[in-house]
């Protein structure tokens, strides 16, 4: 879990758009941050696994 402060900073606008940092919404961890899904790979993988997200399914070959 991402401390408060860090989440605070990352909802403000910054003053230059490139210096925006991408945090995953549900538990604001800053990496391994899929931009498709728009959260990150630990709270991705929960909800595919739960069958939460339309589309994704489980590889098997």
């Amino acid at each position: 879990m991402a401390r408060l402060s860090h989440l605070i900073k990352a909802a403000r606008k910054p003053k230059f758009k490139v210096r925006k940092k991408n945090r995953c919404p549900l538990c604001g961890r800053s990496r391994a941050y899929i931009r498709q899904f728009s959260m990150c790979r630990l709270c991705f993988r929960g909800l595919a696994l739960k069958g939460m997200i339309p589309g994704v399914v489980k590889a098997s070959w």
